[in-house]
């Protein structure tokens, strides 16, 4: 039974009133551990305890900040295989996924900010025999960020990294419904001497836990990912107490495959973004548009292609599909389903609950699923599902496959395969999105902004944006 504990003030520490919450396994449906339902008080202490250490904290010089985000690097490095099992176990995704992405990105995340901390430079501005005009960027002080459930460590430390970089003491909530990876973390903070209070690590649920670290006075910015229904929330919280908010909320991600594409490569690339992490990634696209000279053999290529998909125990080598992360999600989902039926969808593929045998066999487990005959415009094809869901469509012109894709009111991300540069380029720019990938997905540069339009969330993560995010740009104006 895994125990997990906060970990504030440098310490490990159970919650203040005592209280805890079962931690599930998806792919058995069983409980295997607990974590602290932590409520207001256990905030307020983590608080007091990143209060006492910004002073110290953030007259660190960049360098030696940046080396203990190194050190943490190198220990989430040396223990891969130990945090992509409790990833694995804790989310229901495969073992593999988690060993070849979600745990490397993690490392990666403190690796780049801990090196960009000495490398964030300022401006100056000379008025000519006037003055000299300079800009000083100072921590914002202590900050909250909250993390969600389908991508645990990679997620948080994406938040945690840049936020210590720059001087920032935080407050961390990791998703209740996936643990354990930031409770090892915490472990490794130890490990790796991190000073007490500058990352303090509450668990707990959204309305204990996570509202009162929105609401205290003591958090001067909130960065949180997750559905967008609760950015909202957060945001009408946080607006009156003039917090900075970063949002990086929901997608319904569009697809678009033009004829002239390659095609091997659009369907084998299409079949990733589709399901990976059974579809639980806000960057998956659930809306394939597909030029219409090419939709019956694209289509005849990406379900052939999706037999291949080894649903199946999450630690298990050949498994390619493992759990949904809970019970409440996995009926969620199959309401989806229901749904596109009942909007005259045709199921190509899936659609049903699967048992897995031996251990798994209560498990949350659902098969890919592809519809086809669905307008753009119904609400399978405009509400963000986040599981093993796509619909495919036939598009005539350019024009009509821009419309559709930018038809729902979210603006994440966006794929586009073609050949044409020319058309790349113009498609890329005429799409309400945030992030357009072209002949490629998932593909990610450290150094280059990220997030969302519309109702896909407010400010940009990654690179120099975060960096800037987490400090305040002070003018400093001297008579020359």
């Amino acid at each position: 039974m895994l125990h997990i504990l906060n970990y504030l003030n440098g310490q490990l520490t159970p919650p203040l009133a005592g209280r805890y919450l079962d931690n599930v396994e998806p792919a058995t449906g069983r409980v295997y551990g607990q974590l602290p339902d932590s409520g207001p008080e256990d905030v307020a202490a983590a608080v007091a305890a990143a209060e006492a250490a910004l002073p110290a904290w953030r007259r660190l010089p960049a360098e030696e900040r940046g080396r203990f985000l190194m050190r943490i690097a190198e220990l989430i490095d040396a223990n891969l295989e130990r945090l992509a099992q409790a990833e694995s176990q804790d989310n229901g995704k495969p073992l593999s996924l988690a060993r070849a992405m979600d745990i490397p990105r993690a490392a990666s995340n403190f690796h780049f900010f801990g090196t960009a901390a000495g490398h964030f430079a300022t401006e100056a501005h000379v008025q000519d025999g006037v003055a000299l005009n300079y800009t000083v960027c100072h921590p914002v002080g202590v900050v909250g960020c909250i993390s969600p459930w389908n991508l645990p460590l990679y997620l948080f430390t994406w938040k945690i990294a840049p936020a210590l970089a720059v001087g920032c003491c935080v407050v961390a909530k990791p998703s209740e419904i996936t643990p354990a990876t930031a409770f090892l973390l915490s472990e490794l903070c130890i490990e790796a001497g991190l000073p007490p209070g500058v990352l303090n690590v509450v668990h707990g649920t959204g309305p204990g836990c996570g509202q009162a670290l929105v609401a205290h006075p003591g958090i001067r910015a909130i960065s949180f990912t997750g559905g967008t229904a609760t950015g909202r929330h957060l945001a009408a919280t946080a607006a009156p107490l003039f917090k900075k908010l970063s949002l990086e909320l929901g997608g319904k991600n569009p697809n678009l495959v033009f004829a002239d594409c390659d095609l091997a490569a659009a369907v084998a690339t299409s079949i990733r973004s589709s399901f990976a992490n059974q579809g639980q990634i806000c960057l998956c696209g659930s809306r394939i548009f597909v030029e219409r000279p090419i939709y019956e053999a694209f289509k005849a290529a990406f379900l052939q292609q999706l037999q291949a998909q080894k649903i199946g125990d999450p630690l298990a080598a050949e498994t390619t599909q493992g759990a949904l992360v809970s019970e409440a999600h996995l009926h969620k989902v199959l309401g989806y389903i229901r749904l596109a039926h009942e909007e005259g969808g045709r199921l190509l593929a899936g659609g049903h609950r699967v048992t897995v045998p031996g251990r798994c066999e209560s498990g949350y487990f659902l098969e890919p699923t592809v519809f086809e005959n669905l307008p753009p415009d119904c609400r399978t094809n405009q509400e963000e599902i986040f599981g093993p869901v796509v619909t495919l469509t036939p598009f005539d012109t350019e024009e009509e496959a821009l419309t559709w894709a930018n038809s729902t009111d979210y603006g994440l991300s966006a794929t586009i395969w073609t050949r044409d540069l020319t058309r790349a380029h113009r498609v890329a720019q005429a799409l309400h999105s945030g992030v357009v990938w072209v002949n490629t997905w998932l593909h990610r540069d450290l150094r280059t902004p990220f997030g969302g339009m519309k109702n896909s969330g407010v400010g940009r993560e990654g690179g120099l944006e975060a960096l800037r995010f987490f400090t305040e740009a002070q003018n400093v104006c001297v008579k020359l």
